[in-house]
């Protein structure tokens, strides 16, 4: 199952690692970019090799490195270290072409790229990062989105449809996973977060990024089906076994969009 939730952790603090694990997140976000200062970086990346070198292979593989950008002085020791340390999820902030995902590759060949559209270029390029060899998923950075269209998105998100439905698109066409909605920075206000998930899944998203292991919890209730759902989508399955491409339900044909929105419910439920 594609992760549901991305708890940011910066790598300077090695003391939260254990911690952010235990947390419940699906995956953890060691930070080397924006939560690093640049006279730290290389007390980062030291902290994640020490890490690395002790962690049990499970754990590894929850961990994401969200690396400094292409065009950062900081970008080729930060795949050194992920090459060294046999770490191969990457988030990839300003991502805005396939070059930037093979500069990756070149260096971390099994890399798994997160790739962050956090830009008006990263937008209209969109379909051209996604179709890159490498990529992984798609991540919806809305605070730098804002920030490079300078943009006011304290009293709603209409400012962000645009951007948000092509990358749900996007990500549709190349076959990926639904993209991960952008952080909410009020990480003691759980009706914002729910009100910023509930947005993010009306355009299509299917994930979040956390600043807080607080709003974990809530987020993976919210995803969670109904239990009114997960008892139609049984009732469905059950029809179609009964009446192979012929079912009806509740006055209702069950085609075959019926049947696999029905596997889907179950999947999330099981999950």
């Amino acid at each position: 199952m594609d992760p549901r939730t991305y708890l940011f952790v910066p790598g300077n603090r090695p003391e939260r690692f254990a911690k952010a694990l235990a947390s419940g997140a699906d995956a953890i976000v060691l930070d080397l970019e924006d939560a690093v200062a640049p006279t730290a970086k290389g007390e980062a990346r030291d902290a994640i090799a020490q890490w690395s070198g002790q962690a049990a292979k499970a754990d590894r593989g929850r961990i994401v490195v969200r690396v400094n950008d292409a065009r950062s002085n900081a970008f080729a020791d930060d795949l050194r270290l992920l090459r060294e340390a046999d770490i191969s999820n990457v988030m990839l902030p300003k991502a805005e072409s396939a070059a930037q995902i093979q500069a990756v590759l070149e260096r971390v060949s099994e890399a798994r790229v997160l790739a962050l559209i956090e830009s008006a270029c990263g937008v209209a390029r969109v379909q051209q990062v996604a179709g890159a060899d490498g990529v992984a998923r798609l991540v919806f950075g809305t605070l730098d989105y804002a920030l490079d269209l300078d943009l006011d998105i304290t009293d709603g998100s209409e400012a962000l449809q645009h951007a948000a439905a092509a990358i749900a698109i996007a990500s549709r066409v190349a076959g990926l996973a639904t993209p991960v909605a952008g952080v909410t920075p009020q990480f003691d206000d759980e009706q914002r977060l729910l009100a910023d998930l509930a947005w993010s899944r009306r355009h299509g998203f299917g994930a979040k990024l956390c600043i807080h292991p607080r709003q974990i919890a809530p987020i993976h209730a919210a995803l969670a089906p109904s239990a009114q759902s997960v008892e139609w989508a049984r009732r469905v399955l059950a029809a179609e076994a009964e009446s192979p491409g012929a079912a009806r339900l509740d006055g209702r044909m069950i085609d075959r969009p019926v049947v696999l929105q029905a596997q889907r419910i179950l999947q999330r439920a099981s999950a």
